[in-house]
């Protein structure tokens, strides 16, 4: 990969990879071996070493921070603020009429 004629920035994005096909000398090895003649095995592992490359070259976009909207933020407010109320129904009942009877 090193001695490749590969732009240099493609170079570094496909060792950076960390594709098991790439050994830590940066040799690519592609195995092709799902046909039985030579040239469509060779044709078959050219066709993967540039999925590879194209992988490789590939840059995502960059995320853009957004901040959430007025209403998003009340919707969510009201719901924490139900969720709360229902959790708090939850707890042990207290001084039920069945403890005063027992004294």
């Amino acid at each position: 990969m090193r001695a490749s004629s590969l732009p240099e920035v493609l170079k570094v994005r496909v060792l950076a990879l960390g594709d098991q096909r790439i050994s830590r000398e940066g040799v690519v090895v592609i195995k092709a071996q799902e046909h039985r003649s030579l040239p469509l095995n060779r044709d078959a592992a050219v066709q993967r070493l540039l999925e590879l490359l194209e992988q490789a070259a590939h840059i995502p976009a960059t995320r853009r921070a957004t901040r959430p909207t007025r209403s998003s933020v009340r919707q969510r407010l009201e719901s924490k603020a139900l969720q709360a109320k229902t959790k708090a129904l939850r707890g042990k009942v207290r001084g039920g009429a069945r403890n005063d009877a027992m004294d």
